[in-house]
């Protein structure tokens, strides 16, 4: 409990959230071009030679939380409390949280190659993911102890992670004939934060003069107590380094279906010397039955066991590497796209059928989505592109995101999500022939 304690804290706080916006898939823009490697970004006669956002921040985020705790979550959001009172325990309810967010910094793209549409590009990005599979008790845990009145098995049970890291790549592409394109992307990692914890066994025995919860699991992090927190940490020191790999192709064929498949940001990073490292075996933690309805006092002493038994030494995670596949074919104004995306080493896989009606330079996107974690989405999107300037906006979950400061009301495994994501694209120079 005292690890995912934690964790669930620092979501709360910090409010990592996951994207992929998979509404520009396939739409040739400067942010399709680094997603998805083998993509162009240049791809009329009329285009400039080079592309840029110019510091304009591209991308967004996406969240959603399923579960009894969703209420609790969106009263946090809007009134800035944690109300757990209504929060149903001694059921195991279990809770699943998940979100990440993808934004480019800096982009900046070429073509002066010829011949096969090579392009060049170099980006500046930052990227989190987050997932936690949490009950009902270790929520309310942090907010009032004293609502546990019988003696149970496993409350405290459950397992998530958040990773935070800046990524410099290098991206390039070509086509191959034959309908056939092939790119690369090659970046430097320079981590932020990173938790991950695993409860896999714990104990709540209260008795008259007080209670104890027994814990076993692991504990990793970047960092052990957020005061080893700073605006510092947020600057890209490669105190904690990484390298990553993204492969994609494209193939098109005579009957101009589509075909895009990706392997997509495989790597790692190591953390320093001084990151977090905690192993509990049935340890515990006692409450006296006068002091246990303060939550204060149960986080000084999960802090103090945390300190205690806290190991410093480096250690290697990987990166939330992606296999995607896209298959389309344009009907006059209308092209579908199906994509399949899976996460390779964490939680999380996805199928969307993306809808793109195209007028003139407008072009705008209804996109349903099954994500596999139980969660239905249903995204829109807009976009303005010209040969040389583009523009868009969307959500990966409008119902959602359109309600998400509302006030909040108790609802049984509610489901509460929220996702944004903007960009600009604009193109100079000379004009380039392209073959």
């Amino acid at each position: 409990m005292a690890k995912i304690c934690v964790y669930i804290g620092l979501l709360l706080i910090s409010s990592q959230l996951q994207a992929q916006q998979f509404g520009l898939f396939n739409t040739n823009t400067l942010f399709d071009a680094f997603e998805n490697p083998a993509q162009r970004a240049f791809t009329s006669d009329d285009s400039r030679q080079y592309a840029s956002n110019f510091l304009f921040p591209t991308g967004g985020f996406n969240t959603s939380n399923r579960g009894d705790a969703s209420y609790t979550l969106q009263r946090k959001l809007n009134d800035g409390f944690i109300d757990t009172k209504n929060i149903p325990v001694g059921m195991n309810n279990r809770n699943k949280l998940y979100g990440g967010s993808n934004v480019y910094l800096l982009t900046f793209r070429m073509s002066p190659f010829y011949q096969n549409n090579k392009e060049l590009g170099f980006s500046w990005q930052i990227r989190s993911d987050a997932y936690a599979n949490y009950t009902n008790e270790t929520l309310v845990a942090l907010r009032n102890y004293g609502r546990f009145s019988t003696s149970k098995d496993d409350l405290f049970n459950g397992d998530g992670y958040g990773q935070s890291y800046h990524q410099f790549s290098a991206n390039y592409r070509v086509d191959y004939g034959d309908g056939i394109a092939v790119g690369l992307k090659v970046g430097v990692l320079s981590g932020i934060t990173y938790n991950n914890a695993d409860v896999t066994q714990s104990g709540l025995t209260v008795s008259p003069d007080h209670l104890s919860v027994r814990l076993t699991g692991k504990y990793k992090a970047s960092f052990l107590l957020t005061e080893e927190l700073d605006r510092n940490t947020l600057l890209p020191d490669f105190k904690n380094p990484g390298l990553s790999v993204s492969l994609g192709t494209t193939y098109r064929s005579a009957s101009d279906v589509f075909i895009m498949a990706n392997l997509k940001d495989l790597g790692f990073i190591r953390w320093n010397k001084n990151s977090s490292s905690v192993v509990l075996n049935n340890d515990l933690i006692v409450l006296n039955a006068g002091t246990a309805a303060n939550s204060k006092e149960l986080q000084r002493k999960v802090v103090d066991l945390l300190k205690l038994k806290n190991q410093r030494g480096a250690f290697y995670t990987a990166t939330n590497a992606k296999v995607d596949f896209l298959i389309s074919k344009t009907y006059n104004f209308y092209t579908p796209d199906l994509i399949i995306s899976k996460n390779l080493f964490y939680n999380g896989a996805d199928v969307v059928l993306v809808n793109n009606f195209k007028v003139e330079e407008f072009t705008i996107s209804v996109t349903p989505a099954f994500n596999m974690n139980q969660f239905l989405l249903f995204g829109v999107q807009g976009l303005y592109q010209t040969a040389n300037f583009e523009l868009f906006a969307g959500t990966d979950n409008l119902l959602k995101s359109a309600v998400i400061f509302n006030d909040a009301s108790y609802s049984p495994k509610g489901v509460i999500g929220a996702s944004l994501y903007l960009g600009v694209g604009i193109k100079f120079g000379h004009n380039a022939e392209r073959r």
